[in-house]
């Protein structure tokens, strides 16, 4: 079942290690993505370090499938590097991913992430900020549709953040029908986006710098940030 579901919304923070784990859960996640190498906005982890946080926190993890910048699969060698990690990070225990390509003409790589998705065996995963770079994002959604385990897109509604696409975004959650992925919230987002999001029937929310420590990704993760963001979206939204 997907977390969207739940009365409760579902704040996902960016963890890097252990350390940031406890931190966003001493701080009121529902749910982590773990990723490393954000100078390259999150790379595939280790098995290693997934299993060091699992044995860290009980949250669930979403890990990240993504080879290099950018959202090209890395066509056949890159999509068989992508299963052969998605192998070791099952056989670690993974068992939520987040991944998203796209082709040379800006759409849906579809046969590579029919491929990545197939080695997930029917674990849950997110649709990555690839949507909020396609040449037509609604071509994405609609080829996206049906395929085993999607149950979230993450995006900005537009490449510039959440502050050039809340309209986009808004649009998209007053268009949803049942079945439909969620829509989570993330990339450049703020505090003062979520009242309106919320509003707008937004119930998934994704941060990763707004909770560190100053020093960006260098810093830690900030329980009291954290916090803060629990705090935010929670709040009802007036009628």
């Amino acid at each position: 079942m997907s977390l969207v579901s739940a009365e409760r919304p579902v704040l996902e923070v960016i963890a890097l290690d252990a350390e940031d784990a406890v931190a966003a859960r001493e701080g009121g996640a529902d749910r982590l993505e773990l990723v490393t190498d954000m100078a390259a906005d999150g790379l595939s982890p280790s098995a290693a370090v997934f299993a060091a946080v699992r044995a860290a926190v009980d949250l669930p993890v979403r890990v990240m499938l993504r080879l290099s910048d950018g959202f090209s699969a890395g066509g056949d060698a890159g999509v068989g590097e992508l299963v052969r990690r998605a192998g070791e990070l099952r056989e670690a225990g993974a068992t939520e991913f987040v991944l998203g390509f796209l082709d040379g003409f800006g759409l849906l790589d579809l046969a590579a992430t029919e491929r990545v998705v197939a080695a997930l065996d029917g674990c849950a995963w997110t649709f990555h900020r690839a949507l909020d770079h396609a040449a037509d994002r609604a071509s994405v959604r609609k080829a996206l549709a049906g395929l085993p385990g999607l149950d979230l897109c993450l995006t900005a509604g537009a490449a510039g953040g959440v502050g050039t696409g809340l309209p986009v975004l808004l649009a998209e959650a007053a268009a949803a029908t049942p079945g439909d992925p969620g829509l989570m919230v993330g990339g450049g987002l703020r505090l003062d986006h979520v009242p309106p999001l919320r509003a707008g029937g937004v119930q998934a929310f994704h941060v990763g710098g707004a909770v560190r420590d100053e020093g960006g990704w260098a810093g830690r993760v900030s329980p009291a940030a954290v916090r803060a963001w629990r705090t935010a979206v929670d709040l009802v939204p007036a009628a």
